[in-house]
């Protein structure tokens, strides 16, 4: 299928490593410009110049979105080549040993400042453009936990409701102006660091020594229908459908990609 992204520019926020590079190959896989960001500059350039390697468009945005400083450069450096048409709030942090009894209020007002104001200041200065242009997307990446909260990390689990709610909200915003604005809230991701993490999960379990002997039973701790975690080309995939013309339909919701999630 031809998501007809060749001639688009797309921002992705957080994209040198992780899900958000995983975004950042599918659209230009796909034929758009993209802007990877980040705020190491060699793993940041290092992301870009592989996708020119492979065939792809890419430039490199380098600021802290967690100051209006940083957000002010990271625009600076993504327009230079041209108007963004696609932002991809990837940006985020999380915490999986944070709960209630000891993440102080400056934990939560941190975290927030990250995960959502780094969004509300990209969408500010891109947003005018597209609307003037008559046509954008702009899509968060968020979590079921914004959905599903949990008792460990709640800061987190409430600054992804709070996306999801900034994506509806922002989509009423902008009705009628060929701009959409999504959110798609994700389960499980298969990153390294994932992966590590569940491997010292799964040895101390005795659930095996290898990720092989591990990853079956994983599950267990998130269980789904799908019966695994995702793999970030998953998402990836439907941020790049979500991205282009054929998606213009889909405004103002949350999709959530989670395997068929359920509590036990």
């Amino acid at each position: 299928m031809d998501l007809q992204l060749v001639g688009k520019r797309a921002l992705v926020t957080g994209s040198s490593s992780g899900l958000g590079e995983a975004i950042a190959r599918r659209l230009a896989a796909e034929g758009a410009a993209v802007v990877v960001h980040g705020r190491d500059r060699a793993r940041t350039e290092a992301v870009a110049k592989s996708i020119r390697e492979d065939g792809g468009v890419a430039g490199v945005a380098i600021g802290d979105l967690a100051t209006d400083a940083g957000a002010e450069e990271v625009r600076a450096a993504a327009v230079e080549d041209g108007p963004i048409d696609i932002l991809v709030n990837n940006v985020g942090v999380y915490d999986p040993a944070a709960r209630w009894g000891d993440t102080p209020p400056d934990a939560w007002a941190e975290l927030y400042n990250v995960n959502v104001i780094s969004s509300v200041r990209m969408v500010q200065r891109l947003l005018p453009g597209m609307r003037a242009r008559g046509w954008g997307r702009v899509i968060q990446i968020s979590s079921v936990t914004g959905h599903r909260p949990s008792p460990n990390q709640p800061h987190y689990a409430a600054t992804n409701a709070a996306r999801n709610n900034l994506a509806a909200s922002l989509a009423r915003e902008l009705k009628h102006s060929g701009v959409t604005s999504n959110a798609v809230a994700a389960g499980g991701i298969l990153t390294p660091a994932t992966q590590d993490f569940l491997v010292g999960v799964g040895r101390a379990q005795g659930w095996g020594e290898t990720w092989a002997e591990i990853e079956p039973k994983t599950v267990a701790l998130a269980p789904n229908d799908a019966g695994r975690i995702a793999r970030p080309d998953e998402y990836a995939n439907l941020v790049a459908f979500l991205a282009g013309p054929a998606a213009g339909y889909i405004n103002g919701t949350t999709l959530h990609i989670d395997g068929g999630s359920y509590d036990v």
